[in-house]
């Protein structure tokens, strides 16, 4: 009996070293980071604004950071709702932010 017991205890120790890691708290962080990308992309336009105005020629660079800016926000906004979605599963791998495919920072107030 306590034969069958160390072989049980060394299969299943196997077996979890062999399983795919846990979840942990991945989908939730990518929950968060689509609520919170949901409820704060909006500050992408003021942002881009303000940097475009410091630019050579502040004029068009407002012009530039206030489209640069609608775009980000509908884009940062669009990923949040699909991130908010989805967010039991794992895709991108391992729950990875699709903002780094992007080049961008995971959430709007980042620089």
């Amino acid at each position: 009996m306590k034969r069958r017991a160390v072989c049980a205890a060394l299969v299943l120790a196997g077996v979890s070293l062999w399983c795919v890691p846990a979840w942990a708290q991945d989908p939730i962080h990518k929950m968060g980071r689509g609520v919170v990308n949901v409820l704060t992309g909006w500050i992408e336009l003021p942002k881009q604004i303000h940097l475009g105005s410091q630019e050579d020629n502040p004029v068009i660079g407002v012009g530039s950071g206030l489209f640069k800016g609608v775009g980000l926000t509908v884009l940062r906004s669009g990923v949040g709702i699909y991130e908010a979605l989805t967010f039991p599963l794992p895709y991108p791998k391992n729950y990875a932010s699709p903002y780094e495919q992007m080049e961008l920072n995971d959430y709007a107030w980042e620089e």
